[in-house]
């Protein structure tokens, strides 16, 4: 492999690591080389995920994104075992029933304390680990952060309201602590974000599939909003999210790669 995308034996902290998106990335991953941590709610579930990708370079902790203190103790813990911290991927995330808008039912009919649990599992759940994990990645003076944005950030789309909402509010805040970081404390430390499209997860299934198996109504107006014609598949994040994790990406940072089948710049017509 050309150096400038090895990443081999470098350092990389998952947010919600075994779940659809983070375990394919977790697996690249470590199948690339690399020491990774999974983080995530369930210790069980995380050691289990660990343990089935190496018994020397995977790792699994019990995390929620939005307890500082917690976080502060696995960045100890990772940095005592080996030694560093090179790259944070923060993919927890998610969406709640009352955050989204049921059909015939409008803005109103919102639930505001869901609305309020969104954001701060998408906007709070990266903004914490990023200091966390980000002032280490200072006080080394080098670093990767790579968000997870969605293409629900740059559209209205229907229904997912707080989700586009944090999601939005979230990509700002790449883009900001991208300059911050770069400005105090050097060009080796960049942030950036993913924004996948659309890829079929616990999360959305209900809203793009029925109980057959077959498509929603929605889920057929996706597809045939994306010229590739079909849902991605998670491996398909792997690339991208394997650059930014690189030094093939050293001079790109506060940017955000979208990987949707063609949705982003289709107009319909």
């Amino acid at each position: 492999m050309d150096t400038i995308f090895n990443v081999k034996d470098k350092v990389i902290i998952i947010t919600g690591g075994y779940g659809v998106l983070g375990s394919n990335i977790a697996r690249h991953l470590v199948s690339s080389g690399a020491k990774v941590a999974i983080l995530g709610r369930d210790k069980e579930k995380a050691d289990k995920f660990a343990t089935s990708l190496s018994k020397t370079h995977a790792l699994g902790f019990k995390a929620d994104v939005l307890n500082k203190e917690a976080l502060e103790e696995i960045k100890t813990e990772i940095i005592s075992t080996w030694g560093q911290i090179d790259v944070l991927i923060n993919a927890a995330g998610g969406n709640m029933a009352g955050a989204t808008i049921s059909p015939g039912d409008s803005l109103f009919d919102i639930s505001i304390p869901d609305f309020q649990k969104v954001t701060d599992l998408n906007l709070m759940g990266t903004v914490i680990p990023s200091i966390v994990f980000g002032k280490h990645m200072a006080s080394q003076g080098n670093g990767s952060i790579v968000n997870v944005s969605s293409m629900a950030v740059p559209q209205a789309l229907t229904r997912v309201v707080g989700y586009s909402a944090s999601k939005a509010a979230m990509e700002n805040f790449t883009r900001w602590m991208a300059v911050d970081m770069a400005l105090k404390f050097g060009d080796k430390i960049r942030v950036n974000a993913i924004a996948p499209g659309f890829f079929i997860a616990d999360q959305n299934r209900k809203l793009l599939t029925n109980e057959d198996g077959s498509l929603t109504d929605r889920g057929n107006t996706i597809v045939q909003n994306t010229p590739m014609r079909r849902f991605g598949e998670a491996e398909e994040l792997n690339g991208a999210v394997h650059l930014l994790c690189s030094e093939a990406s050293k001079f790109i940072t506060g940017t955000v790669i979208s990987i949707d089948g063609g949705f982003g710049a289709f107009s319909g017509v």
